[in-house]
C-alpha cells in the first residue's frame, strides 16, 4: 500500500468482513446521469499521497479536469488522510452511502473484497479499463483473492529498499551489502554509540513497519503466514526465526539505537539517516521526499535490495506495497466509473502522477520517474517487479498486521529497556496472535 513516510500501512478492522452489499442508494453520484456522461458526476475518494491534502488536490485537480474535458464526466474529488480513510470506507460499506470510486491500501484488498461491496472486475470490465496485461503482475495480484475476479487494480506502486550513506561507507572502506550477514557486519563497523552514531535506524515502534518485516523475513526463510485454507501459521519456525533475526538488530547486534523503540513511523528513522546519525535505513521509496527535506541530495546515498541471509530460501526483498483503486458495486454509473479507472491507470496519466506522489510504475515497461537517481530508480523497479511478494491474500490479513505488529512493538520496547526476548518468547507471543486470528477465521 502506498503511504507517505510519516505513516505506515493501516490495517482494516475485522468489522469490514461484515457482508454488507451496500444495497442502499449511492449518495455520491448525480441521479440525473446519462450514458454519455455529460450529466454525470462521479465522486472519487483519493488517498493522501502527497505532502498534504491540499497538495494532493493541486496535483489531481488538473488531471481530473482533463478527464472531464475528454469525456464530459465530472468528478467530485475528496482527498482523505490515512488516519481517516479506513473508517470512511468502513462506514460506506455498512451504510451503502459511499463514493463511486475509491483508493484503497492494496493490502486491504481481500478484506474489502469479502464485504461484497465492491465491483468485481470480470473479463469484460478488465477489458474496458485496458486489460489485465497492462499491469505489473505482482501488483495486479494484490487486487483480490487468488482465483477470483479482483475488486481493485493497482494505481501507485511502492517497495522497500535499503538506503546507505555513500560517504560513511567509503570512509569505512565498505561496499554495499548483498547478504544479511554483510549488512550486520557493516552496521557494526558504522556503529559508535559514544558519538551518537548507529549503523541502522528502524521504525521499531510502528506495528505496521514491524509486521511488514516479519512477513519479509519469514518469506526469506521460505515460510508463509497462512496455510492454503486461510488459517494462520504464525508459530512456524520460519516466521519465529525471521522475527528473532529482525529483533536482534537491536538486541544482540546492537546496531540500532534502543530509542528507536519509540519511533512509531518511518519519518523519524529517515530523518536520522538524512542528517548522518545512521548509515542505513530500510524504507519504501517514498522516503526520498523526507530525505530531500532534511537536506540530503540523491547523489549522497545509494539503494540496494533488502539483503537476505546467505542460506535464504527466497530472495524476497519487499512486500508489494502501494495503492489500488476500486469501484463501489452500487454505483449508478458503472460505465463512467470504469472510464475513470481506465484514465487514471493509463500510461500518460500514470506518468503525470508518479513523480509528485513518489510512486513506482504499476504498468509493464513504464519508466520510474520518482527520482533523478538512475541507480535508485532501477533498483526499486527491479525489487517491485521481481523481488516483491504480496502480503497474504486472505480476509484475515488485516488481523495479522495488528496482532503480530503490535506484539513486535512490545518486544522492541522490552529490549530497549534492558529486557531479553528469546525465540521462545517470540513463539509464545505469536501463539497468542495466532489463536486470536484463528478464532475469527473459524
Amino acid at each position: 500500500m502506498r503511504v507517505r513516510t510519516a505513516f505506515a500501512l493501516v490495517a482494516v478492522p475485522a468489522l469490514l468482513l461484515a457482508t454488507s452489499a451496500c444495497s442502499g442508494k449511492s449518495g455520491s453520484a448525480s441521479a440525473s446521469g446519462t450514458a454519455g456522461g455529460s450529466d454525470v458526476t462521479l465522486t472519487y475518494w483519493a488517498s493522501n499521497q502527497g505532502t498534504s491534502l491540499d497538495n494532493d488536490k493541486e496535483v489531481l485537480t488538473p488531471v481530473l479536469d482533463a478527464f472531464t474535458q475528454q469525456t464530459g464526466i465530472k468528478v467530485k474529488l475528496e482527498v482523505i488522510g490515512w488516519h481517516d480513510l479506513q473508517t470512511r470506507i468502513q462506514t460506506a460499506v455498512t451504510s451503502g452511502q459511499g463514493p463511486d470510486v475509491v483508493n484503497i491500501g492494496n493490502t486491504w484488498a481481500v478484506s474489502l473484497q469479502a464485504t461484497k461491496a465492491f465491483l468485481p472486475l470480470d473479463a469484460s470490465a478488465m477489458k474496458t479499463i485496458g486489460g489485465a496485461d497492462k499491469f505489473v503482475k505482482t501488483a495486479l495480484d494484490t487486487g483480490g483473492a487468488a482465483g477470483t475476479d479482483p475488486t481493485s487494480v493497482p494505481l501507485y506502486g511502492l517497495a522497500y529498499g535499503m538506503y546507505y550513506n555513500k560517504a560513511m561507507f567509503a570512509a569505512a572502506g565498505l561496499q554495499p551489502p548483498t547478504t544479511w550477514e554483510d549488512m550486520v557486519a557493516d552496521a557494526k563497523k558504522l556503529t559508535d554509540p559514544s558519538k551518537g552514531q548507529y549503523g541502522m535506524a528502524l521504525a521499531a515502534g510502528s506495528y505496521t513497519e514491524n509486521n511488514h518485516f516479519a512477513f519479509i523475513d519469514a518469506a526469506q526463510n521460505g515460510a508463509d503466514l497462512f496455510d492454503s485454507s486461510g488459517k494462520p501459521t504464525f508459530t512456524s519456525d520460519g516466521v519465529v526465526n525471521g522475527i528473532v533475526r529482525y529483533l536482534n538488530l537491536m538486541q544482540t547486534d546492537k546496531v540500532v539505537n534502543p530509542s528507536n523503540a519509540q519511533y512509531d513511523n518511518g519519518t523519524k528513522a529517515v530523518a536520522d539517516f538524512a542528517t548522518g546519525k545512521v548509515a542505513m535505513i530500510l524504507n519504501q521509496n517514498n522516503a526520498d521526499a523526507t530525505i530531500k527535506k532534511n537536506g540530503m541530495t540523491s547523489d549522497k546515498y545509494g539503494v540496494v535490495a533488502f539483503p537476505a541471509p546467505k542460506d535464504a530460501k527466497s530472495q524476497v526483498a519487499s512486500h508489494v506495497a502501494g495503492i489500488n483503486i476500486s469501484i463501489f458495486k452500487n454505483t449508478k454509473h458503472k460505465d463512467q466509473a470504469l472510464q475513470l479507472v481506465k484514465y487514471l491507470t493509463s500510461a500518460d496519466v500514470q506518468g503525470q502522477l508518479d513523480k509528485p506522489f513518489s510512486a513506482l510504475p504499476v504498468l509493464k515497461d513504464a519508466k520510474a520517474v520518482f527520482t533523478d537517481n538512475a541507480q535508485e530508480a532501477a533498483t526499486f523497479t527491479d525489487i517491485y517487479n521481481k523481488r516483491a511478494k504480496p502480503l497474504p491474500l486472505v480476509p484475515a490479513e488485516d488481523q495479522y498486521e495488528s496482532t503480530v505488529g503490535k506484539a513486535m512493538n512490545a518486544m522492541f520496547a522490552s529490549i530497549a529497556t534492558g529486557g531479553t526476548v528469546s525465540a521462545a518468547d517470540v513463539k509464545a507471543a505469536l501463539q497468542t496472535a495466532q489463536d486470536q486470528v484463528a478464532a475469527s477465521v473459524g
